[in-house]
C-alpha cells in the first residue's frame, strides 16, 4: 500500500510533510480516496487516521456513530479492530477524553487536525 499521496496535491500533515494516505482497504477518507484530507463540505473534518480498537469502536457506537456495522446498501463493510480509518478530529478528542482514544497515523493526519489537539498529544498516539 502506497502511503504517498497524489503528486499533485499540495495537502501538509501535523508534521508540516506532504499527507500520507491512511487506507485504501477499506478506502476512507470524507472523499474516498484514501486520504484524510478535508474541505469545505467536510463538516466533520475528517482528518484523523486513526487504527480501529474495540474499545474506539463501542465508544463511537455509544456515541451514536456506529463504524462496525456493515451497511451493505451504501457500500460499508462495517470497521473491525485493526482497519485504519479517517474519523472526525473532534470524536478522536472526545474519545480521548474518555481514555480510549485510539492510536493514529501521524504522516496521514491533515494538519487542520492541529486546530483541535495539540501536536504533542497526538505524538503520544502515533504508531
Amino acid at each position: 500500500m502506497s502511503i504517498n499521496p497524489v503528486p499533485s496535491q499540495n495537502i501538509r500533515n501535523v508534521l508540516g510533510e506532504r499527507l500520507a494516505s491512511c487506507c485504501f482497504d477499506p478506502i476512507t477518507g470524507f472523499f474516498r480516496d484514501g486520504f484524510c484530507h478535508t474541505g469545505p463540505y467536510d463538516l466533520g473534518q475528517h482528518t484523523v487516521c486513526a487504527q480501529m480498537t474495540s474499545e474506539f469502536l463501542s465508544f463511537s457506537q455509544q456515541v451514536g456513530n456506529d463504524l462496525s456495522t456493515p451497511l451493505p446498501e451504501i457500500g460499508f463493510d462495517g470497521l473491525q479492530p485493526g482497519d485504519f480509518w479517517c474519523i472526525c478530529v473532534t470524536r478522536w478528542k472526545e474519545a480521548y477524553d474518555a481514555g480510549v482514544a485510539p492510536p493514529i497515523k501521524l504522516q496521514a493526519c491533515h494538519e487542520r487536525a492541529l486546530d483541535f489537539i495539540s501536536l504533542e498529544v497526538l505524538r503520544n498516539y502515533a504508531i
